[in-house]
């Protein structure tokens, strides 16, 4: 199996998702022989079916929630189903954090079932999932708890800097990585509207790439209000980061498929 990122979608937060200006179906992620699905928002499942090849959840080993809210985690449920063939071939592994299966729970009790462990995030914690650490080293800046996620195996580090406000830590932490995946939610440049929200925008982009000095990174996760994040084109976006940055970046597109082995080795 080849080390892949599979981007099912690249919609950023509400209104980019609710219009499906660009597709919500979360990230299949292939490691080291093991399938990974990382946030599943609205749609993953038909995103799986239309994919080309077309993607079998039951090849599923592992499905990991960031955080509960809708655009990451809305077909949660019935990925689980999926993965465990309805629940008939118990199986894989739910990494989600403690607000994402208490509080207000994304993940139905009765799906719980059908899995053989669920691994609750916490903050600077590390697990496994064959030969990849999955590790969550600190919780992200945003309404709900939130965590990104690194993969590391013998080859490369791969680090998802989902959402968050900027804070100095988002550098600290991520350092290391050979490839960054970010969410970039708002544009914020060339005169666009400023929000105080707890997103990232371009120029938090930019000090985190500076700052963690990848090989290479990837921009996804567009949005907000306006659209300005689709308006301004993500390519013409990515070209300014990697001009400013001297790294090379591109924006995701929904089903890009990243080959880890051809662009990081």
């Amino acid at each position: 199996m080849t080390d892949t990122i599979k981007f099912l979608g690249t919609a950023g937060a509400r209104f980019v998702m609710i219009k499906q200006l660009r597709s919500s179906g979360g990230t299949w992620i292939s490691l080291e022989g093991k399938n990974l699905l990382l946030d599943p928002g609205p749609g993953t499942l038909v995103r799986c079916a239309k994919s080309r090849p077309p993607l079998d959840p039951t090849q599923l080993d592992a499905i990991i929630l960031s955080h509960q809210h809708i655009d990451h985690a809305n077909d949660v449920n019935i990925m689980i189903e999926a993965m465990t063939n309805g629940g008939f071939s118990k199986k894989g592994a739910l990494f989600a954090p403690r607000s994402a299966l208490e509080d207000d729970p994304a993940v139905l009790k009765y799906v719980r079932k059908y899995l053989n462990e669920i691994f609750v995030l916490k903050e600077g914690a590390t697990y496994t999932i064959g030969n990849i650490k999955v590790s969550t080293p600190l919780r992200h800046v945003h309404p709900v708890e939130t965590y990104g996620i690194v993969f590391k195996t013998q080859k490369y580090t791969i680090s998802f800097i989902v959402g968050s406000r900027f804070f100095p830590e988002l550098i600290d932490k991520y350092r290391g990585s050979d490839l960054i995946v970010i969410n970039v939610v708002r544009y914020d440049g060339k005169g666009g509207k400023k929000l105080d929200v707890d997103h990232l925008n371009l120029e938090d982009v930019k000090k985190i790439t500076k700052g963690i000095k990848p090989k290479q990174a990837i921009l996804t996760h567009f949005g907000m209000t306006g659209m300005t994040m689709i308006r301004a084109k993500p390519w013409e976006v990515a070209a300014e980061v990697e001009k400013e940055t001297g790294i090379k970046t591109i924006a995701a597109s929904d089903g890009m498929e990243f080959d880890l082995e051809k662009q990081l080795l």
